[in-house]
């Protein structure tokens, strides 16, 4: 049931006071140098973190090693923890509740797609319509991700994103990439908004997260483009969808007619969609998972779990089994779940440079892409969200059962971001069978 108005206010107002007394009393944050600073920079880091990093979300953030405030009733790390850098924080609040060598610049595979998403879903309304040309799959690199987009066809703007986020499809990323005048143009904007979120380890050379020369990103920042992301409705839903059809060849049929004929796509994050060795994570939403030669396996998620709402970051395990970038980051959320409300934070997941207390009456879904209507992004025919439960309007999936229904919605979309100690995830224990 909604709060009432002035409920909501109050709690804006109460917000208002909290996000003005935290920016005089918080210390300036200080950042290391930029990677593009360095000629040095590259893809493949040194074997152990610098003995000093970027502080930005506190001091001990950017210290080299575990930072975890181990007290009486707080539960014990899970031992069996190998990657290089990982991170644990409160989606709602922001506190982040351990990290190791969080700000460590690392190879971030395709967790940048997160950015990437973060940065261009507003830009398209959902419905629009590309014909692909050659010049649009041009410089993707060899053994890339693909979806499976053909040249001379025309998709939607939804096709091309359940491209990226399920598959990770890297044809899909540089197709809406030339919609958005090129790469290098896309390659500028993701930097400049990575810097607005204040995520300022990261440096973006190709959009899709392949590995190329300088391109760095660490723990914290892609925490950050993570909660930024969920504060998204579209992103929200396509991050969370298990399986969908996608658009094959035009083909003539029998009689000559052309048909255009449709292809199965499971998301390749296997803590939502499971495999032989991992389960579906029980309250799992999202997020976004990557794997190259010098980023090894990165992964980002989100879950929810008795009211409390988790990110966890893992970036390259040391491990060499199968799928073990999510079996880690299942011990860390299972930790974290535990670990809330006992543990002391070590630090916090800093709002972006320009944010603004959200006024009552903004838009309540948080969506980016123009649809305009308030309807569900991804509930398009053939989608399979995680939370299937239809809303009063029609659509489906967790977009909707992400609607706030007793607190106040944290937004980004619009420039427009507000500090929130209540974010709902839906009732995600509730699901399809595992595909």
């Amino acid at each position: 049931m909604p709060a009432p108005k002035q409920t909501t206010r109050r709690s804006l107002l109460v917000t208002s006071a909290v996000l003005s007394s935290l920016a005089l009393a918080a210390p300036a944050a200080v950042a290391a140098p930029k990677p593009s600073d360095s000629p040095s920079a590259s893809a493949s880091p040194s074997a152990t973190p610098p003995a000093s990093m970027s502080s930005v979300g506190g001091a001990r953030l950017g210290r080299p090693g575990t930072q975890v405030n181990l007290a009486s009733g707080v539960p014990v790390l899970p031992k069996d923890v190998s990657a290089r850098s990982w991170i644990v924080a409160d989606a709602e609040s922001g506190d982040v509740l351990a990290a190791h060598n969080a700000h460590w610049r690392l190879a971030p595979a395709s967790t940048l797609k997160m950015l990437f998403a973060d940065t261009l879903l507003p830009k398209f309304p959902s419905d629009t319509k590309h014909k692909v040309v050659p010049a649009d799959l041009a410089g993707i690199g060899a053994g890339s991700s693909m979806v499976g987009i053909k040249e001379e066809e025309t998709y939607t703007v939804h096709d091309l994103w359940l491209g990226v986020f399920l598959r990770s499809g890297n044809d899909a990323v540089h197709v809406l990439s030339a919609m958005n005048g090129g790469v290098e143009n896309t390659v500028k904007a993701m930097n400049e908004h990575a810097e607005e979120l204040q995520a300022l380890d990261t440096h973006v050379v190709s959009p899709d997260g392949y590995d190329a020369e300088g391109q760095v990103s660490s723990a914290y920042d892609l925490t950050l483009f993570a909660r930024s992301g969920m504060q998204k409705k579209d992103f929200r839903e396509y991050a969370s969808t298990v399986s969908a059809k996608f658009p094959g060849q035009t083909k003539k049929g029998k009689k000559g007619k052309k048909v255009r004929e449709s292809f199965e796509i499971q998301n390749t994050n296997r803590l939502l969609a499971g495999d032989t060795d991992v389960p579906v994570y029980q309250g799992i939403a999202g997020v976004k998972n990557g794997n190259t030669t010098n980023a090894g396996a990165t992964f980002t998620g989100v879950a929810e779990r008795g009211g409390k709402v988790l990110l966890v970051t893992v970036m390259n395990p040391e491990k060499p089994e199968h799928n073990e970038v999510y079996k880690e980051t299942a011990r860390l959320f299972d930790w974290g779940f535990k670990a809330a409300g006992k543990v002391q934070p070590v630090g916090e997941l800093v709002p972006p440079k320009g944010a603004e207390q959200a006024k009552p009456g903004a838009n309540p879904s948080g969506e980016a892409g123009g649809s305009g209507d308030g309807g569900s992004a991804t509930a398009g025919t053939g989608s399979k969200p995680v939370a299937s439960a239809p809303a009063a309007d029609g659509s489906s999936g967790i977009g909707t059962a992400l609607g706030i229904t007793g607190g106040v919605l944290v937004l980004l979309a619009g420039g427009a971001f507000l500090v929130n100690r209540r974010w709902p995830l839906p009732d995600l224990v509730r699901r399809r069978t595992r595909p």
